[in-house]
C-alpha cells in the first residue's frame, strides 16, 4: 500500500511537471493583459531627469489616459507615455518593444527612452547604446507638423541591419504620440472622430474590365517617382553623403512605378486577377481577411532581395490611421498574369494578405509607405520614404446594417474571435512543417516501441540515426527554428502571474508540438527522446564529432570518478537561473545564454564574436567530448532529467553480465551514461540505443557470442572451429533462436 501510494504521489508530481513545461511556453504579451496600464510598469525604472534634462518627478498617471505629468521642481513641463499603450509595437521578437515619450504642451517631443526590447535582430553585430542613440535623435520632433505631414514630416534614421526594429520603433513614437496629443490638446490638436462603420464593401459591384479606366476612377492607384525626384530627396536631407552618390542615370529615367487595387474586394478582384486566380485569393483569405495587389517596375524594386523565409517586406508598410500592417512572406503570393485590358508589362506583381485582427478598415483611407535606401558607405545606408496614398471609390461600398462589432457587448467576444483566427491561421500557413514535424515524431515513436528490431543491424542503425540527427539538425533547427529552450520553463513563473491563454500558447505551433511530445515522452522514455534525437544542437553536436571521428581526432575518456562529478554542473546552472527567476524572469533571461541555441540554430551565427566563440568552443570540445555540452552544461537536460526517473517503463534491455565482468556497453555509451556496474543513469542516457545494438551484436557482445558457441557445439562439436560448419543451417537456426530470444 505504501508503495502504491508513493506511486500516485510521483504520478501527481509528474503531471504538475508536463503542465508546467506545456504552460511554460512565454505568452504572447498582446494576448496577455493585465489591469494596470504598461506606463505603471516602467514609470519607477526610468530616471526623468535621463528621459528629459532638468525634470526631477513624475506625477500620478491619469485615470482616463495612461499618461503621467513631468515635473520639474513641481511644475508640469510636459507628458510622459509608453507607446505601447496606445498602439502595436510589436517587433521582430514577437513581443513589444516599450518607448517611452514625453511631449510639451505644444506637441514637441522632450525626450525619448528605450525602456524594453527583445529584438534578437539587434544582437547580430548592433550594440544596444546604438539603437537607444538613435531614439535619442527623436527629441525636438514636432506632432502638430507630423499630423498634416502624415506622419513624414521628419527624417528616417534607420540602421543598417535593424530596419524593421527602427522601423517599428519610429512607427510607435509618431503614432502614439499623435494620439497622446489629440487626447490632451496638445498643441491645439483636436481628437480624431472615430468611424462610424456604416459602409461596407459591396460583394455584388463591378470594376471596369480597362486597366486606365481603373486608373481613372481610383480603383487603382499609383507612385510614379523619377531619377531625378528620388535625387532631390536624397540631396535634400541632412547628410551630404546622399547627394553625393546621385544615381547616373537621366533624371527622366523611372526609378519606380508602383501602383496597387484592393482587391479583396470581388468586383476588383475579379478584373484584375482573372477568374481562376480570384478564386485561389477567395480560397487563400480566411473570414475578415483582406488583401492588396502591388504591381511596380523601374530600377527600384519594392520588396528587394533582403527578406527570407519567415522574414518581413521592410520596403513597404501599409498605415491607416492607427493602424500598422507589416507584410510577411507567409502573407504573400505573386500573381500571375493580369487579365485587365491594356495593363502595362509589371517586372513585380505580387499579392500581400492584410490579417483580420489587423484592424485594418477596407473602406477607409490607407496609404503604402514606401522605404528607399541609398548607400553612403561601405556597409551604411541611408533612407527616405514615399507614400502611395489609397482610397476605396464609393461605387464598391454600400450602407452596412447596424454594426452589431461596434457595440460595447460584442467587443470581447470579437477580440477572442480575433485571437482564435490569428493562431488558426497560422496553423494554416505553417502546415508543410507541422507535418514534417508529425511525420519524425511517428518514425521515433516506432522506433523506440520495437527498438529491438530497429537495432539489428549496426550498420543499417548507423545510418538511420545519422540521417535523422540531419533532420533534425537542418529541418527542425535551421528551417523551422523549433529548439526547445530552458527560457520556455522559466516563463512559467512570469505566466502563473498573468491570464494564462490557450490562443497565445497555440501561436507556435510547432513548439506546442514539441513540447506536448516531450511531456508524453517523459513517461515512457526519459529525457532521451528529445535530447537524443529532437535537439538540433544535440544533433549539430554529434554530428561534428562524427565527422571528426572521420578525421581521426582522438576521443578523449574522462576518468569515471571525474566524469560523475562534472554531472552536477548543469544542475547547478539549471537551479541558479531557476532562482534568478524567481526575482528577475528578464536577468534569467540573459543569464540563459548559457545555452547557444540561439546562437548557433536561431540565429545561424549571424552574431557578435564573443557569442560566436563560445559556440565555437562548445563544439570544439564536443569533438574530442561527445557531446560536451549534453552532458556537462545543458540546463535544458537538467530540467528535463529532473522527472526523468518518474518514467513508467524500462525498455532498455540488460544481461546479468552487464557490467560485470562486461564492460562493452558502458565503455561504448556515447555519453557515459552506462556506470561500471552495468546499470544504466535515466538522467543522463539520451536513448541513443546504441547499447541496445551491442545487447545483440555477435561479434561485440560477450554474451551473445558465449551463447552462440553453446549453440554451435550442441549443432557439432568442430562447429566452432571448422568455417565450413559455420554455415551449416543448424548453427543458422542457433542464430535465428538467439535473436528471437
Amino acid at each position: 500500500m505504501v508503495s502504491l501510494l508513493r506511486k500516485l504521489m510521483l504520478l501527481r508530481l509528474f503531471a504538475a511537471v508536463v503542465l508546467a513545461i506545456l504552460v511554460g511556453i512565454p505568452a504572447n504579451p498582446a494576448l496577455a493583459q493585465t489591469d494596470k496600464s504598461v506606463l505603471s510598469q516602467f514609470i519607477s525604472k526610468v530616471a526623468p531627469g535621463d528621459l528629459v534634462e532638468g525634470s526631477d518627478a513624475f506625477g500620478p498617471i491619469r485615470d482616463d489616459v495612461p499618461v503621467a505629468p513631468l515635473l520639474q521642481r513641481g511644475v508640469e513641463i510636459g507628458h510622459v507615455f509608453i507607446t505601447s499603450d496606445f498602439v502595436g509595437t510589436t517587433g521582430y521578437s514577437g513581443k513589444p518593444i516599450h518607448t517611452m515619450v514625453a511631449v510639451d504642451k505644444d506637441a514637441r517631443v522632450l525626450g525619448v527612452e528605450l525602456v524594453k526590447h527583445s529584438e534578437p535582430i539587434v544582437l547580430i553585430g548592433i550594440p544596444d547604446s546604438k539603437i537607444k542613440a538613435m531614439v535619442h535623435g527623436y527629441r525636438g520632433v514636432d506632432l502638430v507638423a507630423e499630423a498634416k505631414a502624415r506622419g513624414s514630416a521628419h527624417d528616417l534614421n534607420i540602421i543598417s541591419g535593424a530596419t524593421v526594429t527602427i522601423m517599428v520603433i519610429d512607427d510607435g513614437i509618431i503614432r502614439a504620440g499623435l494620439k497622446v496629443a489629440r487626447a490632451l490638446g496638445l498643441g491645439g490638436m483636436e481628437a480624431e472622430v472615430k468611424a462610424d462603420h456604416s459602409f461596407e464593401i459591396d460583394p455584388e459591384a463591378t470594376a471596369p474590365a480597362s486597366w486606365m479606366t481603373m486608373e481613372g476612377d481610383g480603383t487603382i492607384r499609383r507612385l510614379s517617382l523619377d531619377v531625378g525626384q528620388v535625387n532631390a530627396a536624397f540631396a535634400a536631407m541632412d547628410d551630404p553623403r546622399a547627394a553625393k552618390r546621385a544615381l547616373k542615370e537621366p533624371p527622366e529615367t523611372t526609378f519606380i512605378d508602383m501602383q496597387t487595387a484592393l482587391v479583396s474586394v470581388p468586383g476588383i478582384g475579379l478584373a484584375i486577377l482573372g477568374e481562376a486566380e480570384n478564386a485561389n485569393l477567395r480560397d487563400w483569405l480566411e473570414p475578415g481577411d483582406e488583401a492588396i495587389a502591388i504591381v511596380g517596375r523601374g530600377l527600384y524594386s519594392f520588396k528587394g532581395s533582403g527578406y527570407v523565409r519567415g522574414g518581413i517586406f521592410d520596403r513597404i508598410v501599409l498605415i491607416q490611421d492607427d493602424v500598422t500592417v507589416r507584410f510577411r512572406d507567409r502573407g504573400h503570393r505573386r500573381i500571375g498574369d493580369i487579365v485587365a485590358e491594356g495593363a502595362p508589362e509589371f517586372t513585380e506583381r505580387d499579392l500581400f494578405k492584410i490579417p483580420a485582427d489587423s484592424g485594418f478598415d477596407p473602406t477607409r483611407p490607407f496609404r503604402i509607405q514606401l522605404l528607399v535606401h541609398r548607400e553612403v558607405a561601405a556597409i551604411e545606408k541611408v533612407f527616405t520614404t514615399f507614400d502611395l496614398g489609397y482610397q476605396l471609390p464609393p461605387q464598391y461600398q454600400r450602407k452596412s446594417a447596424a454594426a452589431a462589432a461596434s457595440e460595447p457587448s460584442a467587443a470581447p467576444q470579437a477580440e477572442e474571435d480575433a485571437q482564435s483566427a490569428l493562431w488558426k491561421r497560422i496553423w494554416q500557413d505553417k502546415t508543410p512543417e507541422i507535418i514534417g514535424l508529425l511525420a519524425m515524431l511517428g518514425v521515433l515513436t516506432l522506433v523506440f516501441f520495437f527498438q529491438h528490431f530497429a537495432t539489428r543491424s549496426a550498420r543499417f542503425y548507423f545510418w538511420f540515426r545519422m540521417s535523422f540527427l540531419t533532420v533534425t539538425l537542418v529541418f527542425l533547427g535551421f528551417y523551422a527554428n523549433a529548439q526547445l529552450s530552458v527560457v520556455n520553463l522559466m516563463a512559467l513563473f512570469g505566466a502563473l502571474v498573468t491570464d494564462f491563454s490557450w490562443q497565445a500558447f497555440l501561436l507556435d505551433p510547432l513548439t506546442f508540438i514539441l513540447w506536448f511530445a516531450v511531456a508524453t515522452a517523459l513517461l515512457f522514455w526519459g529525457r532521451g527522446a528529445y535530447c537524443g534525437w529532437l535537439c538540433p544542437f544535440g544533433a549539430l553536436q554529434e554530428l561534428t564529432n562524427r565527422i571528426g571521428r572521420a578525421l581521426h581526432i582522438p576521443q578523449i575518456e574522462l576518468p569515471w570518478g571525474l566524469h560523475e562529478r562534472l554531472w552536477p554542473i548543469k544542475y547547478m546552472i539549471f537551479l541558479g537561473l531557476f532562482g534568478t527567476s524567481l526575482y528577475s524572469i528578464e536577468q534569467a533571461e540573459h543569464l540563459a545564454e548559457v545555452e547557444p541555441f540561439k546562437t548557433a540554430i536561431i540565429l545561424k551565427f549571424m552574431r557578435a564574436w564573443p557569442f560566436v566563440a563560445y559556440v565555437i568552443a562548445l563544439l570544439v570540445a564536443g569533438l574530442f567530448v561527445e557531446r560536451f555540452f549534453c552532458r556537462y552544461l545543458c540546463p535544458l537536460g537538467a530540467a528535463l532529467a529532473i522527472p526523468a526517473r518518474l518514467r513508467m517503463f524500462d525498455w532498455l534491455k540488460r544481461y546479468h553480465e552487464c557490467g560485470n565482468p562486461c564492460q562493452t556497453c558502458a565503455n561504448e555509451c556515447p555519453v557515459d551514461a552506462i556506470h561500471p556496474t552495468g546499470e544504466i543513469n535515466p538522467n543522463e542516457c539520451i536513448n541513443c540505443l546504441h547499447c541496445q545494438v551491442l545487447y545483440q551484436s555477435e561479434a561485440k557482445c560477450p554474451v551473445v557470442i558465449k551463447k552462440m558457441k553453446r549453440r554451435a557445439r550442441v549443432g557439432s562439436p568442430d562447429a566452432a572451429l571448422n568455417p565450413q560448419i559455420s554455415n551449416h543451417p543448424n548453427l543458422k537456426n542457433s542464430r535465428k533462436e538467439l535473436q528471437d530470444v
